[in-house]
């Protein structure tokens, strides 16, 4: 991974002008935010920089505005809740001016409202990024979630101003790197989610990375079918068998042990609590569906964890959001959090149904790294280089 400057690299701040890209793209109901983790995740960078006196203003988009101004996707609607994680007063700001900034005291805290009003934010027009840094002395970019982008407040920023990465962005690049830029082996991953299609490039790019690759979730009855096993009903994509076998194979050369499901829960339909039964994956009936990976087959996954030293973790190994289908990724999570607090396993999760999965499981907070980002963690674990973090170059 590419060196990178952080805010220890700064110098005297006091007085200066600092563009912040940060992540306030946060769910909402009835007006109120509904789950801060993303505003809280920012708290130590803006604290840091307001507390040393700069000028910091955060820049940062809400929803899919499509290059116009349209009112429901404001950020002076989320002001009141970055206020109450920061603890300190927050001003909105339409349209930064040199006056409105030069009249700001030192250590203000500004939200520029959404950056994807403006046509030229997605298309990283060069004209928008050299006004926009008129307006600041350095950059930092502290929104890991948005960095697979080349937008304006995220790339463009760069060619025009001194850039660093923030708090959290350095944590997340930190953690990224001891999970497989340069892991302690064994490693293995765990890929799970309804859809092979959705994951190829990631399956692809570990097999030759890991040492274990665990396959659940709908994409396992992809490479179940793949190895000939009859599926039923269950979610499947079958006219990726090929695709999936050579991904087998590919595993194979590179010396990657795969660890499909060799029992499963299985039932009539998808639905909370229906009558379900266990059973080896060559006995699973043609009106069955497979919804959750067996004990037996979780038992042994968690011995293959015991012997490994880091864990990458994207995707549930069954319909966690169903009863009882959550048992497996509750089961397997758990051990990998004792794991991790035990000493013996540097454990990294990301994507937004692995966080789900692991709050539902309770362990969240035990793991060593979890990622909030989507896209970006996904790109990642693709082996892709991101826009915004290349940027960040030393």
């Amino acid at each position: 991974m590419t060196a990178f400057r952080t805010l220890d690299d700064l110098g005297e701040t006091s007085g200066k002008r600092a563009l912040v890209r940060v992540d306030l793209n946060v769910p909402m109901a009835d007006g109120a935010v509904t789950d801060d983790t993303r505003l809280r995740a920012h708290v130590p960078t803006i604290t840091e920089l307001s507390d040393a006196g700069a000028k910091v203003l955060l820049l940062a988009h809400f929803g899919r505005p499509k290059g116009e101004y349209r009112p429901e996707f404001s950020l002076r609607q989320v002001v009141p809740a970055l206020e109450a994680v920061l603890g300190r007063e927050v001003t909105f700001m339409e349209r930064p001016s040199e006056d409105a900034i030069a009249n700001l005291p030192n250590g203000s805290i500004v939200v520029v409202e959404n950056s994807r009003f403006a046509p030229g934010e997605e298309k990283n027009d060069p004209e928008m990024a050299k006004a926009i840094a008129s307006f600041g002395d350095f950059y930092v970019n502290d929104a890991f979630s948005v960095s697979h982008r080349a937008h304006v407040t995220t790339e463009g920023l760069t060619h025009h101003l001194p850039a660093y990465a923030g708090r959290a962005m350095e944590a997340e690049l930190k953690a990224l790197q001891a999970a497989l830029g340069d892991p302690e082996h064994p490693v293995a991953a765990v890929v799970g989610g309804a859809k092979v299609s959705t994951k190829l490039a990631v399956l692809e790019h570990l097999v030759t990375k890991v040492d274990h690759l665990i396959i659940g979730g709908g994409m396992a009855n992809t490479f179940l079918a793949a190895r000939g096993v009859g599926v039923g009903k269950s979610l499947c994509e079958h006219d990726l068998a090929d695709t999936a076998g050579a991904i087998l194979e590919a595993a194979d050369a590179a010396d990657c042990t795969v660890h499909l499901p060799y029992d499963v829960v299985v039932a009539n339909e998808f639905a909370a609590n229906p009558p379900t039964r266990t059973v080896n994956v060559h006995e699973v009936a043609a009106d069955e569906m497979i919804l959750d990976v067996g004990p037996s087959a979780v038992e042994a996954l968690a011995d293959v964890l015991k012997t490994c030293r880091t864990l990458v973790w994207n995707g549930p190994l069954g319909a966690f959001e169903t009863p009882p289908f959550d048992t497996a990724t509750v089961a397997l999570a758990q051990t990998a959090a004792a794991l991790t607090h035990e000493g013996s396993l540097v454990s990294v999760a990301g994507g937004g149904d692995t966080v789900a999965a692991l709050n539902h499981a309770g362990v969240a907070d035990d793991f060593t790294f979890v990622s909030t980002a989507g896209g970006a963690f996904l790109e990642w674990m693709e082996g892709k280089e991101l826009p915004g973090v290349a940027a960040l170059g030393a």
